[in-house]
């Protein structure tokens, strides 16, 4: 089976997610700088998560070019993955809202942590099956850029409950590691897209 309704699927429900996001954002009570600056976090809050959906989509997109096939499994694991971003909205708004508070803050990690372990276990189905040998297996490799991201993200989520604002800080050093799509698989896709 292809993957192109897959990509279709999971571009319409990203495109929804990032607009609940936005239509969370409340226009301020005043006209002036000062008013603005009270939505500061839950804007800092929109602002972080919309760069983790967008790395997513952008990643998620290179992974099913890379992918030649898809079963029911990988099926699976996409919605998986869907259903933890589904709730970045929620964790988001909350999260921006309660700024210093400590579960709003660890929440939003588990939120990420969970979305992360989806992702790799939709990889680690793609490569089952497309092969060892298939070109998404080497593209992928070791993938030690997720796991330090989960790393970061349990660090974070406990960290949480000493400093909320130190945990978001990790939180956005973790989605500037994955800002630049995989190059692992960006560059297979466009050398497979050349000699095609």
């Amino acid at each position: 089976m292809g993957t192109g309704r897959l990509e279709a699927f999971s571009d319409g429900v990203i495109a929804i997610i990032i607009t609940i996001m936005v239509l969370e954002l409340r226009v301020p009570q005043g006209a002036d700088l000062a008013s603005l600056r009270e939505l500061a976090p839950v804007l800092a809050s929109y602002v972080l998560s919309f760069i983790y959906v967008a790395i997513y989509w952008n990643n998620h997109h290179h992974l099913l070019h890379a992918c030649e096939r898809i079963n029911g499994s990988i099926m699976w694991a996409n919605m998986h993955l869907l259903f933890w971003l589904s709730l970045v909205p929620f964790v988001t708004a909350w999260a921006g809202n309660h700024r210093d508070a400590p579960v709003p803050a660890g929440l939003y990690g588990v939120v990420l942590l969970m979305a992360g372990v989806a992702y790799f276990i939709m990889e680690r189905q793609m490569v089952r099956e497309n092969g060892p040998q298939s070109m998404l297996a080497e593209a992928l490799g070791r993938d030690r850029k997720a796991i330090l991201s989960m790393v970061g993200y349990i660090v974070a989520i406990v960290l949480a409950f000493v400093s909320p604002r130190l945990a978001e800080l990790i939180y956005a050093l973790v989605a500037v590691m994955w800002i630049v799509p995989d190059r692992r698989i960006a560059s297979r896709v466009r050398d497979l897209d050349l000699s095609g």
